[in-house]
């Protein structure tokens, strides 16, 4: 089998800061990663991985707590949906300049959802930022993009796992990073049990949790019984993004497939970055170091 990848990145909110776990392990195991196509959190992801500065942007994500998240989100008390989206972009932009997509070190696409027409749109050359962000608006959460007279929402809706748009070569092997696995958690390793159960006793980490609590209208809780009308909606999402996705991984054949449960972590867990990124370390060293390759 050949080292060539067509890399895949799903949808799945806070979770694809998984992808980043996995693009290093696929890497530190000899994988040359060809082209990307991604989806919401993966189209993020891709298009740093893309653009070259997937570790500028990794140090960054682990610098994240609660506060500097809140302090990333531009509160709008508008009906489109409650995060502007414009301070996250600024700064991104800071670690990635704008720039096209086909000025990209390999080829990248991007998924999103035309809110107007009700169709997929696929983002392949272009504004980088203006596939990112099109593709990244979670509906209710993120206010739709405009471009023209058109609004963009999040690629999950039509397309979560866009196997269908990823540049192929001949050759090389179809490699899909699934973060809304419907497999149970496992949990992390023992050795992390120990490292957050130092975490917990850090007096900043304390203050930090402290803080999160007050915030819970900014970043909601996750828990498994809430029916409240936000977590309702994001679950809701989060069913039709996973049958969408089973249906998807039914039509292909993939070579190399790493999960991650979608139990892991929530949506909206951005401040966790470096327990996410962890997950997708572990689940991808499960896959090739197990010698997992799927055939759907």
């Amino acid at each position: 089998m050949g080292k060539n990848i067509a890399l895949v990145l799903s949808s799945g909110g806070a979770r694809g800061f998984a992808h980043i776990g996995a693009i290093k392990v696929l890497l530190q195991h000899g994988y040359n990663i060809t082209s990307v196509a991604g989806t919401s959190m993966g189209a993020l992801v891709g298009a740093i991985y893309a653009a070259g500065q997937l570790e500028e942007f990794e140090e960054w994500v682990r610098t994240l707590d609660v506060m500097e998240v809140l302090k990333l989100t531009d509160i709008s008390l508008s009906s489109k949906g409650f995060v502007k989206g414009k301070k996250i972009m600024e700064r991104l932009k800071e670690i990635v300049p704008e720039r096209s997509i086909e000025e990209l070190n390999i080829p990248y696409c991007a998924v999103a959802t035309n809110f107007i027409k009700g169709k997929e749109k696929v983002f392949a050359e272009g504004s980088l930022y203006n596939a990112i962000r099109a593709s990244i608006s979670i509906p209710t959460v993120f206010q739709p993009w405009q471009i023209g007279e058109d609004y963009y929402v999040d690629g999950g809706l039509v397309n979560p796992i866009p196997i269908n748009r990823v540049k192929r070569e001949k050759g090389d092997l179809l490699a899909v990073v699934n973060v809304n696995a419907d497999i149970p958690y496992e949990g992390v390793p023992e050795g992390d049990e120990k490292k957050k159960e130092e975490e917990k006793n850090n007096k900043f980490i304390k203050k930090v949790r402290k803080i999160q609590s007050k915030s819970e209208k900014h970043i909601p809780e996750h828990k498994k019984d809430d029916i409240g009308l936000f977590n309702l909606n994001n679950r809701s999402i989060g069913i039709m993004l996973r049958q969408i996705a089973s249906l998807t991984l039914n039509n292909y054949e993939t070579d190399i497939m790493i999960e991650i449960s979608s139990h892991s972590f929530s949506t909206y867990d951005f401040y966790k970055a470096g327990e996410i990124i962890g997950e997708g370390e572990r689940a991808a060293a499960r896959a090739l170091d197990g010698n997992v390759v799927k055939h759907w």
